[in-house]
């Protein structure tokens, strides 16, 4: 598992860095809403770790969910950093985009890419 970790690290940390500067260039240059900012930038970014790893034919879906949970946690941490902690809305989205990442690497290797034994069949006629 750690081996797996330190591979989703290296390999997300030019994921993160482009998302990063896309939220940044949103932010600072466009003028966009640092809310609206952050889901472009998390939208954009893929995480390529178990992309070997084949699934079932629920993966996608699990996929999905968690990417949408690490989406919701990610806007949810960035907000509370940004209005109640008053923290630099760049430096709360590099503390946001941390918590998530060790967040989804967890869920995606627990839940999304998993072995999931298949259900077995009944034949009714029986």
């Amino acid at each position: 598992m750690l081996v797996q970790f330190v591979k989703f690290g290296i390999v997300g940390i030019s994921n993160t860095l482009l998302t990063f500067a896309v939220y940044t260039m949103l932010l600072k240059v466009f003028g966009v809403w640092y809310l609206a900012a952050s889901a472009i930038g998390f939208l954009l970014n893929r995480r390529w770790t178990f992309r070997g790893h084949v699934g079932d034919a629920l993966t996608p879906v699990r996929w999905t969910v968690v990417q949408c949970s690490g989406l919701g946690l990610n806007l949810g941490l960035l907000y509370l950093f940004v209005q109640d902690a008053r923290v630099d809305k760049l430096l709360a989205q590099a503390f946001a985009t941390a918590v998530v990442t060790i967040t989804t690497f967890f869920a995606n290797r627990a839940w999304t890419f998993r072995a999931h034994p298949s259900v077995p069949v009944v034949d009714s006629d029986v």
